[in-house]
């Protein structure tokens, strides 16, 4: 039987990966669609109907479809909030003000951090990949904002285990596929890990077995 929920594109996207990482801390089955970004298969009338703006990831269940990675994972939280850990939103007994705890670092994720910290990746990751030259003033001045928005970081885990408090949460998941590229497939890992509060949160953080299943699942080479 095929799983009932569906992620469309490639599994070494970040924005991809985000929704796999949620998807398998809630512990709901799914499989993953390619999408071939090389031959425009995320711009033909198909995936369009998915993801209007021909962007990766779309998401797809017995109920509704669901674009933009970020929406994706609130979706699976509220709909499967009875699967795998059910923290990951918020917890019940903390109200409205748990849930804005973990909303405004998804937001400070989705405006802040995730700008800066793409553009990087980009350059130094997917451009060689795809042939391109490495723009290193982009990098630099791209560093230079994402080190900023770090030094805040830093701050808040100095304070707390986790962004929204003591337990692992999406304000936590919705980082891993940047800062997974930033430490493990670009030379700027230093920008988290020699951070100290940083690098202990990533040390917790990446170490999961949600996320570990989501990096094997990107080094697995797909069938031809």
């Amino acid at each position: 039987m095929a799983a009932p929920v569906t992620v469309y594109g490639p599994a070494i996207s970040p924005a991809v990966a985000r929704v796999a990482a949620c998807l398998l801390e809630k512990d709901v089955p799914f499989q993953i669609e390619p999408v071939d970004m090389s031959k425009g298969e995320h711009k033909s009338p198909y995936f369009l109907k998915l993801q209007p703006f021909g962007q990766v990831p779309a998401f797809k269940d017995h109920l509704t479809t669901v674009f933009e990675s970020r929406a994706i994972c609130r979706y699976i939280c509220d709909q499967y909030a009875d699967c795998g850990n059910q923290a990951l939103f918020g917890k019940k007994e903390d109200g409205a003000v748990g849930r804005a705890a973990i909303e405004q670092w998804m937001e400070a994720e989705g405006q802040s951090f995730n700008p800066p910290s793409l553009a990087i990746i980009f350059q130094l990751a997917f451009a060689p990949m795809m042939g391109r030259a490495t723009d290193m003033a982009v990098v630099e001045q791209n560093e230079a904002k994402l080190a900023k928005v770090l030094d805040v970081y830093d701050q808040r885990l100095g304070e707390s285990q986790f962004f929204a408090g003591d337990d692992f949460s999406l304000a936590d998941l919705v980082h891993l596929p940047n800062a997974d590229f930033l430490v493990n497939r670009t030379s700027k890992a230093g920008l988290i890990t020699e951070r100290k509060n940083l690098a202990r949160w990533w040390d917790d953080v990446s170490t999961r077995p949600a996320w570990k299943k989501v990096t094997e699942m990107q080094s697995t080479p797909r069938p031809s």
